[in-house]
């Protein structure tokens, strides 16, 4: 059956029968969304096809272990498993990208939420039903770079990374939600406390070192992140948790290893699935990468980088974008 006619039939059979359906811009995933209203208030739907290889019982289940955290992700108000359909709360429409455009001088007061979100992550007991990113499994995450972004294997740079992550990154312990950043991150301000940092896009959580998902929030690929606005947050993370003056070594090499990743992810976005629009990032993601490769604890990794990937540069850019 045409997905059309089975959303339609969803619809129809629910208690949103005769609201005005409005399209929302998706993700990098094959998942697509729909904001629902009847003027007064609203629900948005998930369409995640089974057929494309997508699946709601990740997000279900993490939606039910981050409610049980005390967190603030959506209220799953109807779900045909089956289908690949879900009916959603809607937790607001300023994301923190959008809320900044309009408010910067709110960076300091979002991103300190943003990190009391993290801090209590990090003092939840992590999940023993969640994959781990030890550092062959993190390591293995950017094979995918070599093959989409460099259009080679580079096996120098994946034993390169695991060395870094063994070194640097070694315990998974934390819970991550993986893609934590400004466009996934809701801002309410009229509610109190971690409540106020609605929680989209973590279908994919995994348990990761801690700091995972810190360097996802602070090397946005999507938007600029002041470098002192970064310090200043790094530091109250630090403050919050605890952690120890290692700490700076092993986020930078999460840093690293998530935007080597990136490059890799945007690149077969572009290449397989003709999302042209992800090769314009790049040129951030290559930047971010370069930043924390700085880091004196990285100059192996570094050196691993410059010798397998390409920069972005013009050339490597058309490429892509073919």
């Amino acid at each position: 059956m045409e997905r059309k006619i089975i959303i339609d039939h969803f619809i129809t059979a629910s208690d949103w029968a005769d609201w005005d359906r409005h399209p929302l811009a998706g993700d990098a995933s094959a998942r697509r969304y729909e904001r629902l209203t009847d003027g007064t208030s609203n629900v948005i739907l998930m369409d995640a096809p089974p057929e494309n290889g997508e699946t709601t019982n990740a997000f279900a289940s993490i939606t039910s272990l981050l409610q049980n955290a005390g967190l603030a992700p959506p209220e799953i108000l109807a779900h045909d498993v089956s289908a690949g359909i879900m009916i959603l709360s809607d937790l607001g429409q300023d994301d923190f990208a959008g809320w900044l455009t309009k408010n910067p001088a709110d960076n300091l007061t979002l991103y300190r939420a943003a990190t009391d979100v993290l801090v209590h992550l990090d003092n939840y007991p992590a999940p023993s039903n969640l994959n781990q990113m030890t550092p062959e499994v993190g390591s293995q995450m950017v094979e995918i770079t070599g093959e989409f972004y460099a259009n080679a294997p580079t096996p120098d740079l994946t034993t390169e990374v695991h060395r870094a992550l063994a070194t640097l990154a070694p315990n998974a312990n934390t819970l991550a939600l993986r893609d934590y950043h400004a466009e996934n991150l809701i801002w309410r301000p009229k509610l109190q406390g971690l409540n106020r940092v609605g929680l989209l896009d973590y279908q994919d959580a995994f348990i990761a070192p801690a700091g995972y998902d810190l360097a996802s929030l602070l090397r946005d690929v999507r938007r600029d992140i002041d470098p002192a606005l970064a310090q200043e947050i790094t530091t109250y993370y630090m403050a919050k948790t605890g952690a120890g003056s290692d700490f700076p070594a092993q986020l930078a090499c999460l840093g690293a290893q998530r935007n080597l990743r990136i490059l890799g992810v945007f690149a077969r976005l572009s290449l397989v699935m003709g999302k042209k629009r992800y090769i314009d990032l790049v040129p951030r993601v290559w930047a971010n990468l370069m930043a924390d490769l700085r880091h004196p604890e990285l100059k192996m990794l570094e050196q691993a980088v410059r010798d397998t990937l390409p920069a972005p540069d013009t050339e490597t850019l058309a490429r892509l974008r073919a």
